[in-house]
């Protein structure tokens, strides 16, 4: 129970303190999850992104549903998931009842405008770790660029790329392996 109780406390303080979305709460639950606790390596934490990103669902809960269960199993998972959305929803109708009266005071536009940059920052700094932890080069940036290029440029669905990228995947493992296994013949 101890666990369970640390991993939603854990992704409450996340959820509570993170503004623009399962991509800007990187940072902090790497923070958390990697460097403080050592839940999990670091290593296996950028692999766990590539896999929960691919998946369908809010980015920040299934990475809550995968940290709570690979830590604590179901019940990691149940606690890190309400941990994770807790926050969001009573946020939500918090200003849900309050915007509506203040949205058009100058203030309320100016805070708005102030807290988008930072959520861009939020956002670009994890991402910039995982482009080093994922060991880009520039003979492999190519990959990237063109999938930016697809998704912004001419409006192809991220779905199309994730797809793509996974049976590109497969077949290079495919090659590589039968090319490991003529060598080995070979030899």
């Amino acid at each position: 129970m101890k666990k369970s109780f640390q991993l939603f406390w854990s992704f409450f303080k996340i959820g509570a303190f993170t503004l623009g979305g399962g991509y800007a709460m990187l940072s902090m639950v790497e923070k958390v999850v990697v460097d403080q606790k050592k839940w999990i390596p670091n290593e296996e934490f950028w692999d766990m992104i590539a896999v929960v990103q691919s998946l369908p669902g809010v980015f920040a809960v299934n990475t809550a549903l995968y940290v709570g269960h690979r830590v604590a199993g179901t019940k990691g998972a149940f606690a890190t998931m309400l941990g994770a959305i807790i926050p969001s929803i009573v946020i939500i109708l918090l200003l849900a009842t309050v915007f509506r009266e203040y949205r058009e005071q100058p203030v309320v536009e100016r805070i708005f405008k102030g807290i988008r940059p930072c959520v861009v920052a939020l956002i670009l700094a994890p991402s910039l770790r995982m482009i080093k932890s994922a060991k880009v080069t520039w003979k492999t940036a190519i990959i990237p660029i063109v999938t930016v290029f697809l998704i912004w440029w001419l409006k192809i669905s991220p779905a199309y790329v994730i797809l793509a990228a996974i049976v590109g995947s497969l077949v290079y493992a495919i090659l590589i392996n039968k090319k490991t296994k003529n060598k080995e013949a070979k030899s």
